[in-house]
């Protein structure tokens, strides 16, 4: 016996296309996309993604003095890296006399344990 659809669709029903697909959809605003592909973007690069772990795994905020010599790149390198983190609200930065010191943000902390989880 074949089995019966209902006559009319359950809430969850999604909107239908012209050829019988439903549409997928998210609850995401255009907003929070940008904010997260500019996240993920800014992971994309190896200075930037392993400044971020020095960052994160320290006991305390680190200078920049700190972190220049542990990547081994130049300064301006070390310094785009760490503008392009804080723009992207992965670190937050604090002035103390001509230095700047860095901290990572809740968002990257747990960014960067769901990496430590999938990793194989």
């Amino acid at each position: 016996m074949s089995e019966q659809k209902p006559d009319s669709p359950t809430q969850d029903a999604r909107p239908q296309t012209s050829n019988g697909c439903s549409t997928a959809s998210h609850g995401l605003t255009n907003d929070d996309i940008a904010d997260d592909v500019r996240a993920l973007s800014t992971l994309g690069n190896d200075t930037r993604y392993e400044a971020l772990r020095l960052i994160a795994e320290a006991d305390e905020d680190l200078c920049v003095c700190e972190i220049e010599p542990a990547l081994g790149v130049s300064q301006s390198a070390v310094s785009q890296a760490l503008s392009k983190l804080f723009s992207a609200g992965l670190v937050e930065r604090r002035k103390e006399g001509r230095w700047r010191y860095y901290t990572a943000t809740p968002r990257a902390e747990r960014l960067l344990d769901v990496l430590d989880e999938t990793r194989p």
